[in-house]
């Protein structure tokens, strides 16, 4: 099939209590790989993602189960329509999912290498009230300079997310995150809020977790990369496990340049295919291109997304 398709992977932020219910419900695929990742990790699966819970907000096991959950996702995709994508690119965390997609990672070695990543990036930030915030309806170079200035003050905040236009999510100490609050709806942001999360990701506070996330990528990665993944730190492409070892713990500390990477990449595409709960890539896409985006995050989206690629290659 000569259609040339991006795959698109979710991070934090996209989970939800019944994520990936549907598959484990109808796929004896997913039921295995549920059951994989439940004795490797030692969690309980089942009961993260499928019942009532206050774990699932906690970020070493919001990582696995977003991941086990994308990987499932496009695994079964995979089984129905073996396409290779032109490239794969994950928000944050995604990319570690993204790995998986093109054979850097094995899936079920990628959900025990992000449950570790999430216990180094709590152990970063232990002992301290950090937090994020989403800032909305300014410029880049607005929040960029206002975060500069208030550094400079002494304060620890950093913009780390850039997720689409006018939309940037901050990290830092959560007291400093509240002062900038009121400064940057005084610079006309449309909306200055606080986000649900235990960590401060994408930022200097996290500069403990590099060295020993990088010892784990250096045993779990392969060099058999199928096509490139965008890199959250410099919006380009890497396809080597040298590469990798490089980029990946910088992005524990470097800001995620999501639609930097979208704008770099968009032309060389047909279409998006994003594998995961929620949908949240497609609500950044929605500004950013006019390219058809494929959500798989059922059985039902699954078959949909299946037909609708089939017909644009026909």
């Amino acid at each position: 099939m000569s259609i040339k398709c991006a795959f698109l992977f979710p991070g934090q932020g996209s989970q939800a209590m019944g994520m990936g219910e549907d598959f484990y419900n109808n796929s004896q695929l997913a039921k295995e790989m549920v059951a994989d990742a439940g004795k490797r990790t030692g969690i309980d699966f089942e009961k993260l993602l499928f019942e009532e819970n206050d774990d699932l907000e906690k970020t070493e096991f919001t990582q696995p189960a977003i991941l086990l959950v994308s990987a499932i996702a496009h695994k079964l995709f995979e089984n129905e329509m073996p396409i290779k994508p032109l490239y794969a690119l994950g928000h944050s965390l995604g990319e570690f999912s993204a790995l998986t997609a093109v054979g850097a990672l094995d899936p079920i070695d990628a959900v025990e290498l992000v449950n570790l990543r999430g216990k180094l990036m709590a152990d970063a930030c232990a002992g301290e009230d950090v937090g994020m915030m989403v800032s909305l309806g300014l410029e880049d170079g607005v929040v960029e300079e206002i975060c500069e200035k208030q550094r400079e003050a002494g304060m620890k905040v950093w913009p780390v997310n850039y997720n689409a236009e006018g939309q940037i999510v901050i990290a830092g100490v959560k007291p400093d995150l509240e002062k900038l609050e009121p400064i940057l709806k005084e610079a006309k942001a449309r909306r200055a809020m606080l986000l649900n999360m235990s960590v401060a990701s994408h930022c200097p506070l996290l500069a403990s977790a590099t060295q020993p996330l990088a010892q784990k990528l250096e045993e779990v990665l392969r060099d058999e990369f199928t096509a490139p993944v965008i890199s959250n730190v410099t919006a380009k492409g890497y396809e080597t496990k040298a590469e990798a070892l490089d980029l990946l713990p910088q992005q524990l500390v470097s800001p995620v340049r999501y639609k930097q990477s979208i704008a770099a990449h968009d032309d060389d595409v047909d279409c998006y295919v994003e594998f995961g709960h929620g949908g949240v890539l497609k609500g950044l896409n929605r500004r950013a291109t006019k390219k058809p985006h494929f959500v798989v995050s059922d059985m039902e989206s699954l078959a949909t997304a299946i037909e609708e690629i089939k017909k644009m290659g026909a």
